[in-house]
């Protein structure tokens, strides 16, 4: 799954800057000082972060990690339970079936957050892109939801998720909320474009359960993402953090990565 992650502006906007339109990039740059820098950040605080939507995919916008759908009532009774969506059931569930087929997005991330369990704890890693400057791709779906009461506009998101590869299979070892450890939907960078594309549905699903090889990714332990000894959001949160617990061979690496 896919419940806190790290977004920092200068990252999400390279795909702005991917365009060579400098003049457009200083823009955002400008008016999205208003918003928040996220170095950890859990979807269930619904923050908002930058994503590029199909139908101006190099085109920076803000939304809601939690996607709201157009029958929801009310955005809190129901985006606790969208922050993820699983590949495999995008075409089935009706929180996504309609932005699957029309409205589906990338967010960019510097890497995510996940938990692995040894002994009945709980230890956090922070999972990211190997030997790149380069922010991870996920693939989300997205929805702009309006109160009909006061015409308030919210734009919302989801992130996909597949089975997970070895690696993630290895951290995300005992999943809460799935009987199958979860990862987000990483989007290699020929894979992205066609994400956006007006795609047959077997096509797009497809590219909703494509596994990110773990090759690609790197993975180390961090300090506390919850509780009196978290940092925060702070940019230390993915400092790499030594529990001697999970050493189980006494050399400095991890048996877990052998």
């Amino acid at each position: 799954m896919c419940f806190s992650a790290r977004h920092q502006l200068s990252s999400a906007l390279k795909r702005a800057q991917y365009m060579g339109d400098q003049d457009a990039a200083q823009h955002w740059r400008e008016l999205l000082k208003q918003y928040d820098e996220w170095f950890q950040v859990s979807a269930f605080t619904h923050p908002k972060v930058i994503v590029y939507e199909n139908d101006k995919p190099f085109e920076p916008r803000p939304a809601i990690w939690g996607l709201v759908p157009n029958w929801a009532k009310e955005p809190e009774k129901i985006w606790n339970s969208t922050v993820n969506a699983r590949g495999e059931t995008i075409f089935e569930k009706a929180a996504f079936r309609k932005s699957a087929e029309t409205k589906r997005c990338l967010v960019p991330a510097d890497g995510f957050y996940d938990y692995h369990d040894f002994k009945g704890k709980k230890y956090p890693f922070y999972i990211t892109g190997k030997n790149t400057d380069e922010p991870l791709y996920l693939a989300g779906l997205w929805n702009d939801w309006t109160n009909k009461e006061t015409g308030e506009v919210l734009n919302t998101y989801s992130i996909v998720t597949t089975r997970a590869n070895s690696l993630m299979a290895k951290i995300h070892n005992k999943p809460k909320f799935s009987n199958d450890p979860r990862m987000p939907v990483i989007l290699k960078e020929d894979l992205r474009e066609e994400w956006l594309k007006p795609l047959s549905k077997k096509e797009l699903q497809e590219l909703a359960t494509f596994v990110y090889p773990d090759s690609q990714l790197d993975a180390w332990t961090v300090p506390k993402l919850s509780g009196k000894n978290s940092p925060g959001n702070v940019p230390e949160a993915n400092k790499k953090v030594e529990y001697k617990e999970l050493d189980f061979n006494g050399s400095g690496q991890l048996t877990l990565f052998d």
